[in-house]
């Protein structure tokens, strides 16, 4: 028997591995896919309403930017923050001030809002001498 060899020398059975670059690998992906996802959100400041749709909208610039939110209701919020008509054009006169020519309004109106009370708003923000006033509004479905 001088002449048999046997494939298998006392190893045994080869066990399995993991391999756990290729595992780094999907989870690095996976983070930088939700950072990169969470950053291009452009979360308003402003009470959460119900926006009239356009289909004309564009991605806005979020920096030295105040909401003021109308609600359905007519009531008027300065990002989040519920405020009577005294209290906005205090708020309104002081971001004036503080932001000179950098200062940008962002209207976050309920499609449902009176109309004069956003026209009224509107008004408001141009007589205090910022000229840059945003409507925010969310992009109408295309119609089949």
């Amino acid at each position: 028997m001088a002449g048999t060899s046997s494939a298998s020398h006392g190893d045994g059975p080869k066990k399995a591995r993991i391999e756990i670059i290729p595992l780094i690998d999907v989870v690095f992906f996976l983070l930088a896919t939700f950072v990169l996802f969470t950053l291009s959100l452009n979360k308003s400041q402003g009470l959460n309403v119900t926006l009239p749709q356009s289909e004309t909208g564009e991605v806005r610039d979020p920096s030295g930017t105040a909401t003021i939110t109308v609600t359905s209701e007519g009531t008027i919020a300065w990002d989040k923050d519920p405020v009577t008509l005294d209290e906005f054009l205090t708020r309104l006169k002081s971001f004036k001030n503080t932001h000179a020519d950098e200062a940008k309004i962002l209207i976050n109106g309920d499609e449902n809002a009176p109309f004069n009370q956003a026209i009224y708003v509107f008004d408001e923000v141009r007589k205090s001498g910022i000229q840059k006033v945003l409507i925010e509004t969310r992009v109408k479905p295309p119609s089949t």
